[in-house]
């Protein structure tokens, strides 16, 4: 709807190609930095949108697989994180 148009203009995108091109999780991970209280939900969606079904579908049938990426995506953000906190003078 709106306010996800809204928030999703917010972190860079404006339409479907640039959420294919950025990828469902970094943009789902943009979107929980800047509004915490972003559900999983709104990944499905992401994730449907890109592949072109329903979201419902997505979090019936991906799931797993998406909660095991998500949590890959995060501890990748956090090693990058630390290692360049570790590399400030």
């Amino acid at each position: 709807g709106p306010r996800s148009a809204a928030q999703l203009r917010s972190v860079g995108i404006s339409n479907r190609q640039e959420l294919i091109t950025a990828g469902a999780i970094p943009v789902y991970l943009r979107l929980k930095t800047r509004y915490p209280r972003t559900s999983l939900n709104f990944l499905y969606a992401l994730t449907g949108a890109v592949e072109n079904c329903h979201w419902q579908d997505v979090a019936r049938n991906q799931r797993e697989v998406l909660l095991q990426q998500l949590e890959g995506a995060r501890a990748l953000a956090d090693l990058f994180n630390s290692q360049q906190d570790s590399l400030k003078p």
